[in-house]
């Protein structure tokens, strides 16, 4: 590890503990200065207190950015990404992945500002998140130096870091003297918890870990009937109301909350290679995919709709694994966005004990026509005989095969 050439560089910084000791060893190894930035995408915590902790650790006051990002969160990344019904592995709603590229942004941003040349993150070496700055980092600039404290120093214990933290003044509150019983982010999509008491992939989840919502057996025995407005493919009312991207999803996330809906327990398989068990809550998420999913079923060409659907797991892949800056997630993201030109219009949704379920949907732009699929007959667009043809015509290659294996002797 070389400590040369590092002057000045911009921390990803949290204000909790670990984040507090990368501060300081930043500065006692590579005696530079060192820049803080904390961002707030909704995770819920108050962000003062990061601020007074960086100051009280020496930072100077014109090197503590913290910003509130939530609208441009939801609006330019959260938003987009439901534009695809992205779901990693067929369930993930990517709450964390989706993060990771704006927090990067804003860093590279920053230290351009304040003329860094090195970024530091918090992300261990086992996880993806080291991927995901870093790829996000690189791809916005080039010859940036990325510090990984957690690759780098030689610590090898958590009675190690308090010792750390100890001999450096840094506050130690009294539950982070003992192993935290399993880690947690969160932002304004989700909450995502792992490790310690969640590693056995066979026992359920302790009810404590969840922190979004109410368990579905505790969740009211009336249905919470509401409706959601789309425009392109963006939600932009709830009930009637117009809303911001930030101010509906943190909406959503109430309506979810208290009707126990969006918990997810799953084991995934992480870029780097293992295997991770994980509990995810994204309550607002989980309302707006099932909601856009419906207003696309009466908008969307059958083409177009099954176009989108074989897309998505690339899509979402490449969020997961950090390639959110990538070529290829772009020329997808256009294809995504001139898929939602005619997503417009208006879906109802009944909450009940953990789901959310379409019950209605219109739009001005509906290809769904009920003169066509009416089994009344005087449907005039469409000829009942004509069917017999398209048959004949698709089940053409199949007779074929059939009568070549029956010659051969082969049974179907």
């Amino acid at each position: 590890m070389s400590t040369q050439g590092v002057k000045k560089v911009v921390l990803a910084y949290s204000g909790g503990l670990d984040t507090s000791i990368i501060l300081k060893w930043l500065q006692t190894t590579y005696d530079c200065e060192v820049v803080t930035f904390t961002a707030d995408l909704g995770q819920g915590e108050e962000l003062e207190p990061a601020r007074q902790k960086a100051l009280m650790l020496g930072i100077k006051p014109e090197n503590v950015f913290i910003e509130d990002l939530r609208e441009e969160f939801v609006r330019d990344y959260v938003f987009p990404m439901f534009r695809a019904n992205a779901q990693y592995e067929g369930l993930y709603l990517l709450g964390t992945s989706i993060a990771r590229p704006l927090i990067a942004k804003k860093q590279i941003d920053i230290a351009r500002q304040v003329g860094a040349d090195a970024v530091a993150h918090g992300a261990t070496g086992k996880g993806n998140d080291q991927v995901r700055f870093e790829l996000s980092a690189y791809a916005l600039e080039p010859e940036i130096k990325v510090i990984a404290p957690w690759r780098e120093w030689d610590f090898r214990s958590r009675e190690q870091l308090i010792e750390f933290a100890e001999q450096h003044q840094i506050p130690i509150a009294k539950d982070k003297r003992g192993e935290a019983p399993f880690s947690v982010d969160a932002n304004l999509l989700h909450s995502s918890s792992e490790g310690k008491v969640l590693e056995d992939p066979w026992v359920e989840p302790p009810e404590y870990v969840h922190m979004r919502t109410v368990s579905p057996e505790e969740a009211p025995d009336q249905v919470t009937e509401i409706t959601i407005d789309f425009e392109r493919g963006d939600a932009v009312a709830v009930d009637g109301q117009k809303m911001s991207p930030a101010t509906l999803l943190t909406h959503l996330n109430e309506l979810g909350r208290v009707n126990g809906i969006g918990r997810l327990d799953l084991v995934e398989n992480r870029f780097v290679g293992m295997k991770s068990r994980g509990v995810y809550e994204t309550p607002g998420g989980t309302i707006l995919l099932a909601a856009h999913r419906g207003i696309e079923s009466i908008t969307l060409d059958r083409g177009a709709g099954h176009l989108k659907d074989e897309l998505m797991p690339r899509y979402a892949e490449l969020i997961y694994n950090g390639f959110w800056f990538s070529p290829e997630r772009e020329m997808l993201q256009a294809l995504i966005d001139k898929s939602q030109e005619n997503v417009s219009g208006r879906v109802r949704l009944k909450l009940y004990k953990g789901t959310a379920r379409v019950v209605g949907r219109e739009s001005p732009f509906s290809l769904y026509d009920q003169d066509l699929v009416t089994f009344e007959e005087g449907a005039v667009a469409y000829d009942h005989r004509d069917a017999a043809g398209f048959i004949k015509l698709n089940a053409l290659r199949l007779r074929t095969l059939a009568k070549r294996d029956r010659k051969l002797g082969r049974k179907a």
